[in-house]
């Protein structure tokens, strides 16, 4: 059996309900190859559980599959010789059954049904409070169309709005649980690897018996054949129409243009026509917005910046979208050269800011400082950026911090640097006190260690 890493907190939840008096209703959901299966197939591996897959068939197809799958689960004859025309019938006859221990119902695919017969949420919803919520069950609905997942289940107008007892939006594995994919492999090779696949469990048992991740690259996504070449097509297709629309828009912000009025600019239309592309783009967990975290109103903030969230996406439209033409026309060695010139300056770098972002919430709950802070992001105006900034805004303390994936050690000149780019900062400039911290994948000069360790506020990370 494979090895099972993370999500001990979505199984915490998961067990929670299965502990419940009475009836629950989970809605486990989240994008393409992130892991769902997984996660229940290990959640029910030693329960009582129906698990059913739906199919984009239609509606018919899938109640007959069901309904076989049921007989076998209450071992009834009867019921899989009989021929039904309702989905009540199968539940009523399922939960007729004396059960040893509570069962687990689950459907997954779930918003295919729906994609079949819109009405088949109204048609669950009568089956949940007719049949199954004065019972002792569990039923979890799973599915990886996220938004057809959030109008079925979810949106305020969905005839099971309010029904659910938990709901689990999954997503990507981060950084710390890497090492347990990639045991042996150093961390500058970790961190590529992560930069390739951005914590999506398919992608990352795909690449993990590769030691390369330049060989991960030539075999699974510049390679035609391989399973990474086409995903974005595949993982955009089902949940957008227009999808060259899309590609377009995430091409030019893979290239730099983060603004919206470069966006629009770049690709000849208007900024309001953009935004709702860019808001379907944000449901997905493909993009973000960002804004300097020193920004009181974010929402209404001039300065925002888009930004490719998933790593695996920005990495395939900076290097495989742009040259599709060369690799299909037998160039690949030509994208190989290109990758390996600028993998890590363009991409793993900053993928690297992420990892050291997410480190600061670890560093902040392990007590570094003798503080907690409440915000962490990045900072920048028209002349400069600094990669950390965390703020304790009720206490007026900051810590500025820089990170650093280069193949030598991080000097004094780095943190003179940050000192005077954090000079800066309005935020509370008269009252505030500020720490310092640095990441280097590289590790630190003697000089700059021995300073660290006579200055108790600053903090060296590798």
């Amino acid at each position: 059996m494979k090895q099972f890493i993370d999500r001990q907190t979505e199984l915490a939840v998961l067990e929670a309900e299965y502990k419940r008096k009475g009836a629950s209703l989970v809605i486990l959901y989240g994008r393409r190859r992130v892991g769902k299966t997984a996660l229940i197939s290990h959640f029910i591996r030693n329960k009582n559980a129906l698990f059913f897959l739906a199919s984009e068939e239609s509606e018919s197809q899938n109640r007959n599959v069901f309904k076989d799958i049921a007989a076998t689960f209450i071992d009834s004859t009867l019921l899989r010789e009989s021929s039904v025309s309702g989905w009540d019938v199968i539940f009523q006859t399922v939960m007729e059954m004396p059960f040893r221990s509570k069962p687990v119902i689950v459907i997954d695919e779930f918003q295919y049904i729906g994609k079949s017969n819109p009405a088949f949420p109204s048609v669950f919803q009568r089956i949940w409070e007719t049949i199954l919520k004065d019972k002792s069950v569990m039923v979890i609905l799973c599915g990886s169309l996220i938004s057809m997942m959030e109008s079925q289940t979810l949106s305020y107008h969905s005839p099971l709005y309010g029904r659910r007892t938990a709901q689990i939006r999954l997503q990507q594995i981060p950084f710390r649980h890497y090492r347990g994919f990639f045991p042996k492999v150093q961390k500058e090779t970790l961190v590529a690897f992560y930069a390739l696949t951005g914590g999506v469990p398919k992608y990352i048992r795909t690449v993990n018996a590769e030691k390369d991740v330049y060989a991960a690259i030539d075999h699974h996504v510049l390679n035609m054949s391989g399973f990474l070449y086409q995903e974005p097509d595949f993982l955009l297709q089902q949940e957008v129409a227009e999808i060259g629309s899309y590609f377009s828009i995430i091409k030019v912000i893979a290239a730099g243009n983060r603004k919206l009025s470069a966006m629009s600019g770049m690709l000849g239309i208007k900024s309001t026509g953009l935004t709702k592309y860019l808001r379907t783009l944000i449901d997905l967990d493909i993009l973000e917005r960002e804004v300097p975290v020193t920004e009181s109103n974010p929402d209404k903030s001039k300065k925002g910046l888009y930004r490719i969230k998933d790593h695996f996406l920005r990495f395939w439209f900076l290097f495989v979208f742009p040259n599709r033409g060369l690799l299909e026309s037998g160039n690949r060695l030509h994208v190989q050269r290109i990758i390996r010139r600028d993998f890590v300056s363009a991409h793993v770098a900053y993928v690297y800011e992420d990892i050291c972002r997410e480190k600061m919430w670890e560093l902040n709950d392990a007590d570094i400082w003798p503080f907690h802070f409440t915000k962490v992001g990045r900072w920048w105006d028209a002349h400069m950026e600094i990669d950390i900034v965390a703020l304790d805004e009720e206490n007026k303390k900051m810590i500025l911090g820089e990170c650093k994936y280069r193949n030598k050690p991080v000097g004094t000149d780095i943190l003179r640097e940050l000192e005077e780019k954090g000079q800066l900062i309005p935020w509370n400039r008269e009252e505030r006190e500020v720490w310092y911290i640095l990441f280097s994948i590289s590790g630190f000069t003697t000089e700059l260690e021995d300073i660290a360790r006579e200055r108790k506020n600053l903090v060296l990370r590798q």
